[in-house]
C-alpha cells in the first residue's frame, strides 16, 4: 500500500488503491513504478495536476516525476491540459484504451520487435558459418520458430489495437 501524503493530508484509501492498481499494471509491462503512480494519481483526480502537484502528492523527486511524465506523454497516456495558470503546465490522463494500447505498442513493442528481427538475422548468419557443427541444425530450427513468432506478432499487434480500441 502506498504511504504518501499531500500538503493538506494523506491520499484517501480509494486514491491509494487506484494508484496501487496502476503500479501493478506497469510492473507487468516492465515499466517503472513511478509511471504507475503518476498515471494512477492523474486518473483518479478530477482536475489536471502540475508537476509540483504530482511531486507533492506522491512524495517523489521532481526528476522522477518529470521523467515519468515524459514517458507517459511519449506513450500517449498523458496530455497537457488546457488549464491556463501562470507558467505551469498541467496534465491529465488520456483514458481511452485504444490510445494507451497504441502508444505502448508504438513506443515499446514495435522497437523491440525490430531489434529482435536484426538479432535473428545476425544469428542466422552465425548458424550458416557453423558447417559440420552438430548443433547447427537444431539452432536453425529454433531460429525458424522464432522467425514465425516474430512474423505472427507483427500481424497480431494491429489486430490487438483494433480489438481493444472498440
Amino acid at each position: 500500500m502506498l504511504d504518501v501524503t499531500e500538503e493538506g493530508g494523506a491520499l484517501s484509501e480509494f486514491e491509494a488503491l487506484v494508484i496501487d492498481f496502476f503500479c501493478d499494471a506497469v510492473r507487468i509491462l516492465g515499466l517503472p513504478k513511478s509511471i504507475g503512480e503518476i498515471y494512477g494519481l492523474l486518473y483518479v483526480t478530477r482536475e489536471a495536476l502540475s508537476l509540483d502537484d504530482l511531486v507533492g502528492r506522491l512524495g517523489m523527486s521532481k526528476g522522477s516525476a518529470s521523467q515519468g511524465l515524459k514517458t507517459l506523454r511519449e506513450l500517449g497516456a498523458v496530455k497537457e491540459s488546457k488549464v491556463v495558470e501562470g507558467r505551469r503546465s498541467y496534465y491529465e490522463p488520456d483514458v481511452e484504451l485504444k490510445q494507451l494500447v497504441g502508444g505502448f505498442i508504438k513506443e515499446q513493442v514495435r522497437p523491440r520487435l525490430a531489434s529482435g528481427e536484426e538479432k535473428l538475422e545476425y544469428l542466422k548468419g552465425m548458424v550458416e558459418r557453423m558447417p559440420g557443427d552438430a548443433r547447427a541444425d537444431f539452432y536453425a530450427g529454433r531460429l525458424e520458430r522464432l522467425g514465425r513468432w516474430s512474423r505472427r506478432a507483427k500481424v497480431l499487434l494491429p489486430l490487438l489495437q483494433k480489438i481493444l480500441g472498440k
